[in-house]
């Protein structure tokens, strides 16, 4: 979705991975990839348009804020969010701070809001 050179230090994407495929439990994984690259190409636009609007180089981020929106991760957590939204913010909130996911499910909207 963006230049690597964008990405937060490897260390913190690799955990915001992990936690994010965490969320994605044993009778999901056969075929998840294939359901990401169908999520992503159904909400293509949306995905876009949140680049755009929150990703590096947007206002927003210049403020320190919408990290995830540029990290490759961002979209298994948007799938999450629209899928599995309680399993991701339990995941979540044992292993990140909650304003990372607070602001991408902010942007992204999805259809059940976890947010405090």
């Amino acid at each position: 979705m963006t230049d690597p050179g964008n990405f937060l230090i490897p260390k913190a994407s690799d955990e915001i991975l992990t936690m994010a495929l965490s969320a994605v439990v044993e009778d999901e994984r056969t075929g998840y990839v294939e359901r990401l690259v169908a999520f992503a190409q159904q909400h293509r636009e949306r995905l876009e348009e949140l680049l755009r609007a929150y990703g590096p180089g947007s206002r927003p981020a210049e403020f320190g804020r919408y990290m995830l929106v540029g990290q490759p991760e961002s979209r298994i957590i948007c799938e999450r969010m629209e899928t599995a939204a309680f399993l991701l913010r339990s995941r979540w909130d044992k292993a990140l701070e909650d304003v990372l996911l607070d602001d991408l499910e902010f942007e992204w909207g999805p259809r059940i809001r976890l947010s405090r």
